[in-house]
Parts: C-alpha cells; structure tokens; sequence
C-alpha cells in the first residue's frame, strides 16, 4: 500500500478521510474539507477527540450547545499568522459553518474525556525557528504536548524554498519511553505555488518500508513507522500540517544514526 494519499474531491466538500482502519494503524484519523461560503459540515460525535483547524477562512462553530463566533482569520496557509483552532472532547458532535471560503483540518485521535472543548487561539499557540542555513523551517505548535488533549499532537511547518524539513531524518516508531516513543504521524502538504512539489521519504533501518515519494499540492503522506525528511525545490515554499498519536502523548525522536553527525557540526 502507497503511503502517498492524493486529493479526492467528495460531495460534501471533503477530499482526504484517513482512519485508523483504511491507514492500517491504530490512533490517528485525518481529513481536510474545503467549503464554500454558506455551506455546513456536521461531524457526528465519535470516540474521537478532535482538533479543527482552521487552515484558511472564518467559520462559526458549534459543539454541543456551544458556539463560537467568527472562528479563522487568515485566508491562506502561507500568510505568516497563526491559525485557529477548536479542540472538542470525544462524544460531542460539531457543526461547522463557514462564512467564507474556508480549508478546514479535522485531525482525530483517541479521546477519554479528560479535557474540556475550547477554542485555540492563535495567542495560544508557540512558535519557533528549528535548524539553520538550509535546515531552517518555521514552526507553530498548535495542539503540543504541554496543553491540553487526551491522544493529540498538531503542528504546523513552513520550509522556505531549497531547504530541507523533518531532518536530520528522524524517527518515533518505538514505545521506550525516556529513549523514544511511539506515534504514527500524518503530512498534509501544501505548495506556494500551488502547481509546485516537494519531495518525502519514508523508511525504517531494516528497509522494509522504503518509499520516495514525489508530493504534489493538497497530497498526505502518511508515516507508520521509520524516518520521514522532506526537501524543497528551489522556487517553492512548503506548509505542512502534523498530526501525531500513539499509546502515549509524547514526542521524543531519534535521529538517523548516519546523520546525527549533521546536529553536532
């Protein structure tokens, strides 16, 4: 089975729906929408925990009995803010009406009940520059390990154009907490401009998983195991959402032996 899910477009808006059951794996669930003004989308209630980011446009959202008003802000994932986002405990289903066009992430794991549905605002997130030179992306933590959420990690990156992401190539396939954990992780790719790729490799140390992939606009690359870096052509900028779940809500990475060298230079 590919590893590289490509846009397809749906009735109702939705054009990538990744489950623990059609990915093959355990905790993580993805799907992106892309609505036009007016439009509703409900999610019913699952045992899923939620997080809904709102990649581009405004929305009005509402969980349950509550709603929040004028969800969004920027119009593109490139623009250089921050999003919003709704978290939603498991058990409650959401209505989500977009007042604008909008692009909308709904990024699923397990959910216990153990954390209350609120709003993530773009004062809530941090942000930080990783790597240098040509290992330089910029990173906005939407949903991290240190706020809130039962099963979730969401990030989102941009890699500048001819630079390179997610590397030295790194990994969390192995549950050997303090050494390394366990999460199975999506990419939802972007391009700027949009007719633009990028490049994604997957592979484990035994090569039993080895796949490049050539990554078109709107493509998801989905990462069950091994090392996963990311390159950029010259003249294209690339965003990338994560999404990452697993046994336990932490990230801890292993670098690729033949280029932990690159972090010491």
């Amino acid at each position: 089975m590919t590893l590289l899910r490509r846009p397809q477009p749906e009735a109702n808006g939705r054009y990538h729906h990744i489950t623990p059951e059609n990915a093959s794996w355990n905790y993580v669930g993805f799907a992106s929408y892309d609505l036009t003004p007016g439009q509703t989308l409900t999610l019913e209630a699952s045992d899923q925990e939620r997080c809904l980011v709102m990649l581009s446009g405004i929305a009005n959202i509402t969980v349950d009995e509550e709603t929040f008003t004028g969800v969004g802000e920027r119009m593109s994932v490139f623009e250089k803010i921050a999003p919003h986002a709704i978290y939603t405990t498991n058990g409650k289903s959401s209505t989500i009406t977009a007042t604008s066009a909008v692009e909308l992430a709904v990024c699923e794991a397990p959910g216990h009940g153990n954390h209350k549905t609120r709003w993530i605002k773009p004062s809530d997130m941090s942000r930080e520059v990783r790597g240098e030179g040509t290992n330089t992306r910029h990173v906005c933590n939407i949903l991290p390990e240190d706020e809130p959420a039962d099963s979730l990690l969401v990030v989102e990156v941009i890699t500048p154009s001819g630079n390179w992401s997610s590397y030295p190539p790194h990994k969390h396939d192995t549950d050997n907490i303090p050494d390394e954990s366990y999460l199975e992780e999506t990419y939802y790719h972007r391009l700027n401009p949009s007719q633009g790729f990028c490049f994604q490799r997957v592979f484990t140390d035994e090569l039993d998983i080895d796949e490049t992939m050539a990554v078109d606009d709107k493509c998801v690359v989905m990462v069950p195991r091994g090392y996963h870096p990311v390159g950029v052509p010259h003249g294209y900028e690339s965003y990338y959402l994560n999404v990452m779940a697993g046994p336990n809500r932490i990230w801890i990475f292993k670098n690729h032996p033949d280029h932990e060298w690159i972090m010491k230079k």
